[in-house]
């Protein structure tokens, strides 16, 4: 670690940061030689089978995306195996911002959300990322207790068909508002911007769409349905440009929102440690099961 740092730098302070699942996340607080502090983020994996490869991505993303225009943190230091740290790494810089869950200002944060991931997508790296992997099953969906059975079905029969041939893009692979800080003011009608998109370690290639179709569950169940349906729109507006076809559509969005059915209470866990309390795992499942039978009902 102290290598990394520069001459007359220690760690002056350490604080555990919430809202991560798979990694441990700390700020260390760095004191410079002048006497003044600046801080860095420390990202472990404890026991995770894929920490080398994420790492690794994660890594290769950082150091892409300073040049892209995209407002990343930038990469200090990487040991995906191990080999110094007592479990795989990542250090990185300190961002300013902060992530907003809740419903105040979504009106205007959903439409830089969208404008953000098209930046994402318009990034053209000179070694592409892996591709895309997507492991949800016809048998591995869970179907929420009291779902509407004959939409899970449908949704089912969706995916169970080809992927849609697409024109591959740089994605994300898990862009949401946990992932995305902002600088919102106070009033937040007085508007906000980004400050820094985060967790780089899913870094994909693919289709628009599966970036698009991953932020729309996240918002709808954080937010309602509605508010997934959106999103698409948004990203539209904001020049990206998504399948054609409806049924293609459908296939991404149908996917992802099945995906979810897998991991509720995962996934929720982090939102009510940061204040969305309501967000019990069953009121996440019937989010889920209204936004799949919405899909449904309206796939365009």
């Amino acid at each position: 670690m102290s290598r990394h740092l520069g001459v007359g730098e220690r760690v002056v302070r350490t604080e555990a940061l919430r809202g991560g699942i798979t990694a441990e996340m700390r700020r260390l607080t760095i004191g410079t030689r002048d006497g003044g502090t600046r801080d860095l983020v420390l990202r472990t994996f404890v026991d995770v089978e894929h920490a080398e490869d994420w790492l690794n991505r994660e890594a290769g993303a950082l150091t892409l995306l300073p040049g892209a225009g995209v407002p990343a943190p930038r990469l200090v230091a990487v040991d995906a195996t191990a080999a110094h740290c007592e479990y795989p790494s990542l250090l990185m810089t300190q961002l300013a911002g902060r992530t907003v869950l809740d419903y105040e200002g979504l009106e205007t944060r959903l439409p830089l959300l969208a404008r953000q991931l098209v930046a994402i997508h318009a990034v053209r790296p000179a070694e592409r990322p892996r591709e895309y992997v997507a492991l949800t099953t016809a048998d591995t969906v869970v179907t929420p207790k009291g779902a509407d059975t004959a939409a899970w079905a449908e949704a089912i029969d969706v995916i169970c068909k080809p992927a849609p041939p697409y024109e591959g893009r740089f994605l994300h692979r898990d862009l949401h508002p946990g992932n995305v800080l902002f600088d919102v003011p106070s009033p937040p009608s007085a508007g906000a911007r980004i400050t820094g998109v985060v967790d780089w370690a899913a870094t994909s290639w693919g289709p628009a769409d599966l970036d698009v179709a991953h932020c729309s569950t996240n918002l709808a169940l954080l937010h309602g349905p509605a508010w997934g349906l959106r999103f698409a729109e948004a990203y539209e507006e904001a020049g990206g440009v998504l399948a054609v076809g409806t049924s293609e559509r459908l296939y991404w969005r149908a996917r992802d929102a099945l995906a979810f059915s897998e991991e509720v209470q995962w996934v929720s866990q982090p939102w009510r440690e940061a204040g969305r309390t309501e967000l019990t795992t069953r009121a996440v499942e019937e989010r889920l099961d209204a936004y799949v039978t919405a899909l449904m009902d309206t796939p365009g």
